[in-house]
């Protein structure tokens, strides 16, 4: 080997330590994908095929593993992880406590027994006291929640 394929090599296995570190550390699923295209790199760069070669085999492997095999492991990997904190509140269903009131900026709902401030969806409709709603979306510190219809 000469000295510039090894220090080809070098530069590919410093690339796949790298990404592999960078993963270990951040656990996105993002890098790890490099790594699989480095790898493939450095043994090209070990059995002597052109820096060209190697650096469209890096490209085209990185591609290809981030493309199929990313969504297949945030799926796998994602599928017992919980929102946390207000995100979590989207979807569910809560009480009005104290009539909603978009014009006058009252309203009140009770969920997972906390008591929110909240907002109707859509914005001209009135929910009064008793009501059970859905929560829409988060506007600061305020839900905003549509009125559960019988026919939902």
């Amino acid at each position: 080997m000469t000295f510039i394929t090894d220090s080809v090599a070098a530069v590919w296995l410093i690339i796949l330590i790298a990404m592999i570190v960078i993963e270990i550390a951040t656990l996105g699923l993002t890098t790890i994908w490099f790594a699989g295209g480095a790898l493939v790199a450095f043994v090209l760069s070990l059995l002597g095929l052109p820096l060209p070669v190697q650096i469209a085999a890096f490209l085209i492997v990185s591609v290809v593993l981030l493309y199929f095999t990313r969504p297949i492991a945030v799926k796998y990997f994602n599928k017992n992880v919980t929102q946390t904190n207000s995100d979590a509140l989207v979807g569910q269903q809560a009480i009005v406590v104290s009539d909603i009131n978009n014009i006058e900026g009252l309203g009140r709902v009770l969920i997972e027994g906390k008591e929110w401030s909240a907002k109707a969806f859509p914005d001209d409709e009135k929910i009064a006291a008793g009501e059970v709603v859905r929560v829409k979306a988060i506007e600061g510190v305020k839900l905003r929640v549509e009125l559960i219809r019988e026919t939902d």
